[in-house]
């Protein structure tokens, strides 16, 4: 492993450490606060590996295609734990996962990459015109589309309520696929500035070829699937022994690590000023989780007993819409700089203390 960073190499130890030992310890039904530790490490190390291979498509692709590509993989994770968990009847811990990578990809993910990014540059830009395409949908996807089933549902009985859900994700979901479209196909390119347009054009090499960073992707995310769906099962006595809830496991603990992949990725991008990728990542991530995997799960929990509705509590509401606003306000100019990447973070710390006492 000459010339291979240092960091790169604990990682690798790490992953090929870690996978086997996440086997041999679920097999042998080791400690659940041994196993936690040893899933949380393998899944960070493994997101590595992904926020590697994301670069590399980022460059041969365009930042667009690789922050859409990265979140994709990082919410596939999240998707497989929540159809477990809705198939196990645990519709608030669905939720609240929900609610915890909305917040955790506006506030710290994005709050991590401005604040790291921004010591090493006084001041980011990224594409102002994307930015303000982003805000809108954030308005629609989190406030329109959370808050509005949330108002009609007080006077609406529990099958009106259903109903309601059902078709406010076929039309969230409709919408999102119509918002790719737009980026990728009929728009692409067009609200492109010139800087933008020459880096998209610079003399970068990837790491690693196009083949070699989609099979890495794909592998860890088979491996990180695999991991998180044990991970779940450490929870309950997780809990009980450090003394958290259901709710803040959710928010706090099942968001961070089921996303960690793209945490990870945003952050390495911004540290290296790629400050489009960073932004599509964290603020693409969120609205796919809202206007994809949200109403997704609701879809998918009509062939469980137990059917989910697009209801949530009034912290969890409250949360995401707040952080949807504050996310609009900072990121709406095109720039960034360390002291907005604290605020966006202060704002989080805030909100993980909240549902921590709740």
């Amino acid at each position: 492993m000459k010339g291979v960073p240092i960091m790169n190499k604990v990682f690798i130890v790490l992953v090929f450490g870690g996978v086997p030992l996440s086997v041999i310890g679920t097999l042998m039904h080791w400690s659940s606060i041994l196993l936690f530790i040893i899933y949380c490490v393998t899944i960070i190390a493994l997101a590595s590996f992904m926020g590697r291979a994301t670069e590399s498509l980022a460059i041969i692709a365009g930042p667009r295609i690789g922050g859409l590509l990265n979140a994709t993989f990082g919410n596939a994770v999240e998707l497989i734990i929540s159809i477990f968990a809705l198939k196990a009847g645990l519709i608030g811990v669905v939720l609240a996962s929900l609610t915890g990578s909305v917040i955790g990809n506006l506030l710290l993910v994005a709050g991590l990459s401005f604040f790291i990014g921004g010591i090493k540059f006084k001041r980011q830009s990224f594409n102002v015109y994307d930015a303000r395409h982003n805000s809108g949908l954030l308005m629609f996807g989190v406030i329109v589309a959370f808050v509005i089933p949330e108002v009609f549902s007080k006077s609406m009985d529990a099958s009106k309520t259903l109903i309601f859900s059902i078709g406010i994700s076929v039309i969230l979901i409709t919408l999102y696929l119509a918002a790719l479209f737009f980026k990728l196909v009929t728009h692409r390119g067009v609200y492109q500035t010139k800087d933008e347009s020459r880096a998209l054009h610079a003399d970068e090499v990837p790491e690693w070829s196009k083949g070699k960073a989609i099979a890495v992707l794909f592998l860890a995310t088979i491996a990180v699937a695999y991991i998180s769906e044990h991970l779940v099962h450490t929870f309950t006595e997780v809990g009980k022994t450090f003394g958290w809830t259901e709710l803040f496991i959710g928010v706090v603990i099942v968001a961070i690590v089921g996303n960690a992949a793209e945490h990870a990725s945003a952050i390495i991008m911004a540290y290296k000023n790629k400050m489009d990728v960073a932004v599509e990542i964290a603020v693409g991530s969120t609205l796919q989780i809202a206007m994809f995997v949200a109403p997704l799960l609701v879809l998918i929990s009509l062939f469980f007993p137990t059917t989910m509705r697009l209801l949530f509590t009034l912290p969890e509401l409250i949360a995401m819409v707040t952080a949807a606003l504050l996310m609009i306000v900072i990121s709406n100019d095109g720039e960034s700089n360390w002291f907005e990447g604290a605020t966006l973070l202060a704002a989080y710390v805030i909100m993980g203390i909240g549902f921590y006492l709740l």
